[in-house]
């Protein structure tokens, strides 16, 4: 038996920084997908401060990652960056033409760096706190689920819904894009900043996120979910209890999950100018 539930009608997605937008952008379209009782639109990101509260990184005793290792260099422009406040159009272009022109119909087009900012920093922990935060439109159709003697897993076809999303990330050149995001820094710094980290520094946050999703396991066959107050949840409670970045990575299923690791680890790779061990990025 296959059961369709419709996800809301509101605007939940993506995340990561650029790829890491439009890849984690898979990843929340994934997560939400199979939420059928959905949130609203995201009105403002100035709720995103109080949708990140919960459970807040402790502020960064040292920068880890500065942004100054990134194997590729900041993008040649000498144009000034603009105020944050001012730089949804900006940003919302290098972004289109970054993810080439399936993302036009996907990226929300306001307060973008700090919709970005607010998911990469949520990524990492096990609830998300708001949907108040998300950059990217919801997928379209109605997320199934199959029941099989008893038992719900996701239905493959799903897949089907994912598919813009990840044509963006596999559109994406990670070395442009890591280029745009070294150009642009001061205004995710920012953004992370007036989010409640007066002392953090945002590049960390987003190799933390990284390595989270790529700490994600590929289940060998779909888990088996369970409906509780008309929400799926994975019946396994330790796959439950992992962080959203990792749920989101397996909802995205197999195939999926192991295409957007190979983008994440080139970006990361980028950023820090080294590798992961292979068991890490697997």
């Amino acid at each position: 038996m296959t059961y369709r539930r419709r996800s809301g009608s509101s605007g939940w997605t993506l995340a990561v920084v650029a790829v890491v937008v439009i890849a984690a952008a898979a990843g929340y379209v994934g997560w939400r997908a199979t939420q059928p009782n959905g949130g609203t639109v995201p009105a403002a990101a100035s709720t995103a401060a109080a949708a990140t509260s919960v459970a807040a990184p402790a502020p960064a005793a040292s920068i880890q990652h500065p942004i100054a290792q990134a194997a590729v260099p900041a993008s040649a422009s000498t144009a000034p960056l603009p105020a944050l406040d001012d730089s949804d159009a900006s940003v919302s272009s290098a972004l289109h033409a970054l993810g080439g022109a399936g993302l036009k119909g996907l990226l929300l087009p306001q307060q973008v760096v700090g919709r970005i900012v607010a998911t990469v920093d949520a990524l990492p922990r096990h609830a998300l706190g708001s949907s108040f935060i998300l950059p990217l439109q919801t997928p379209r159709g109605a997320f199934r689920a199959n029941e099989t003697q008893g038992i719900l897993t996701a239905d493959a076809r799903n897949a089907e819904r994912y598919a813009p999303y990840m044509a963006v990330v596999q559109h994406a050149d990670p070395q442009a894009l890591v280029a745009w995001y070294v150009h642009s820094y001061p205004l995710f710094q920012q953004a992370y900043r007036e989010l409640g980290y007066p002392k953090g520094y945002f590049n960390d946050r987003l190799i933390a996120a990284i390595d989270d999703m790529l700490a994600a396991p590929v289940p060998a066959q779909p888990p088996a979910l369970q409906l509780v107050q008309g929400r799926y949840l994975y019946v396994d409670p330790a796959l439950e209890s992992r962080s959203v970045g990792q749920k989101l990575m397996v909802r995205l299923g197999a195939a999926n999950e192991t295409r957007l690791k190979a983008k994440l680890h080139a970006i990361r790779t980028l950023l820090t100018a080294q590798s992961l061990p292979a068991a890490r990025a697997r």
